[in-house]
């Protein structure tokens, strides 16, 4: 985006700071402005930034995706203790473990520590990663404040905005050669951890490859050498593991402010990747939305830039006294919309999956469980990762057939529950503990009753279905002998 358009956005500087002629500021006085001047110093981004994630990762008690635990705590717990279960995809090496390590890694560290309760197994994993995350919001602010110049829209002082954007030009021009390195090293880092990143890399890469006068060194000095590097080292890491053991929907109500805001601020870059992204996944044949994540930081920034115009309007939008501008009836219906709706999906929609093995965990370690049979859909809750206790447990198993048309175990049991627990199960009485979810329960009380199991707890887990019948709430059962 040029900075005459940005000027245009945010006004003239007479509007902003009165009839002063607009003079350059000197050298000395530039380096003197932080990149993001009106909001503080990186300092202060950071700690706003941990504080706030740390309070989100505190507040999750709601389970949302199988792969949250299952590609990467439960494959962490099994590098850090020696046991946890593996999916299909890591025994047949489609995935890499270069993100587990990290996991693994605070694992050990909580271990020694002696620190490894369930508390601490539960919950530490989302503080960490609520670390990256605030890294990441503070690297994601200056990328809006160097493409959408949002200083301009919140600095009181003329000078301040001009002098944010020339400041914020000098250091990204005398930076590039290693500033590239560095994005190279993190887009390889990122196709390794999930090659599907590559699509949203190619084209950012595309994009600089044209702009780059030295295409050859670009090529063979800074490319190649870097990818080799990342692709040694995850494929060592797999070697030796492997050798040794719908958009509309996540952005919700931002949708027509991103729209709004990709027209007016015409920065057809970023907003030809978030199509690019769109298209391409759209083309595949499974499809989930946390592929597109990547993206959804990109629609917000804009719909932040369509915000921030609106505070630029003035006159006749509803700016009467006792009446609310566009803008406030704009952040208004945005809070109305999506603070209750977060704290119900982080509170209460899906939780008693999380509930159930929290409450197991603890009795484990109080030797009250001896083994657990979960009877739902494979993968609805979480593993030993959360358990910490090296004891037989069993889920219906969904790992693809290669015989087309074939059900796994977890479809079976959803078919014809009692049938499937009959033929299977024979012998409930070999577990200890039974998880299952109420819907299917009316199915099987009858075998559960004539293996002398009782129900010891009821958790809550949903108001309405997601994409089966009615999962209100996971009860547990136990033999009447371990009570």
């Amino acid at each position: 985006m040029s900075h005459r358009r940005r000027s245009q956005v945010a006004g003239s500087p007479h509007d902003a700071g009165g009839g002063e002629p607009n003079a350059s500021p000197s050298p000395e006085k530039l380096r003197r402005i932080p990149p993001w001047a009106a909001l503080g110093s990186d300092r202060r981004v950071l700690a706003l930034a941990l504080a706030f994630r740390a309070a989100n990762a505190l507040l999750v008690r709601t389970y949302f995706n199988p792969d949250e635990h299952w590609q990467c705590l439960e494959v962490a717990h099994r590098i850090a203790f020696g046991y946890g279960h593996l999916t299909w995809e890591w025994q047949r090496g489609l995935r890499s473990y270069l993100h587990p390590f990290i996991f693994a890694a605070l694992y050990k560290m909580l271990a020694l520590l002696h620190l490894d309760t369930p508390w601490f197994m539960m919950t530490a994993p989302r503080l960490l990663q609520s670390i990256f995350s605030a890294v990441g919001d503070l690297y994601f602010l200056e990328t809006v404040l160097t493409v959408a110049g949002l200083y301009y829209w919140f600095s009181a002082m003329e000078f301040s905005k001009g002098a944010s954007v020339v400041s914020k030009q000098k250091a990204t021009a005398g930076q590039s050669a290693s500033s590239r390195k560095v994005a190279l090293t993190i887009a390889a880092l990122s196709c390794a951890i999930r090659p599907t990143s590559a699509i949203t890399w190619l084209y950012v890469g595309l994009l600089d490859f044209i702009q780059i006068k030295s295409k050859c060194r670009f090529v063979f000095l800074e490319v190649i050498p870097i990818g080799a590097i990342v692709l040694a080292v995850t494929t060592f890491l797999d070697w030796w593991m492997y050798g040794s053991q719908g958009f509309p929907s996540m952005i919700w109500t931002f949708l027509p402010f991103a729209i709004c805001g990709i027209v007016k601020s015409r920065e057809w870059r970023l907003s030809g990747l978030i199509a690019w992204v769109l298209g391409v996944y759209s083309i595949l044949g499974h499809k989930e939305f946390r592929f597109v994540l990547p993206v959804l930081p990109l629609a917000l920034m804009f719909s932040g830039y369509c915000l921030a115009t609106m505070s630029q309007v003035k006159g006749k939008n509803l700016e009467g006294k006792g009446r609310f501008s566009r803008l406030q009836l704009s952040v208004i219906l945005l809070i109305l919309t999506n603070v209750p709706m977060a704290l119900y999906m982080s509170l209460f929609h899906q939780r008693g999956t999380e509930d159930v093995m929290f409450h197991l965990s603890k009795e484990a370690h109080d030797g009250r469980v001896k083994s657990v049979l979960f009877l739902m859909p494979c993968h609805s809750t979480p593993y030993y990762s959360s358990l910490h206790y090296n004891l037989p447990m069993r889920f219906l198993d969904c790992t693809p057939s290669d015989n087309k048309g074939t059900l796994d175990e977890s479809d079976r049991f959803l078919t014809s529950p009692s049938d499937f627990v009959g033929k299977v199960f024979k012998n409930l009485s070999s577990f200890s503990h039974i998880v299952l979810f109420e819907s299917e329960e009316r199915h099987v009380l009858d075998m559960l009753l004539q293996n002398s199991f009782v129900e010891v707890r009821r958790f809550f887990h949903s108001h309405f279905k997601v994409d089966r019948d009615l999962q209100s709430s996971v009860v547990l059962y136990s033999r009447k002998d371990v009570l």
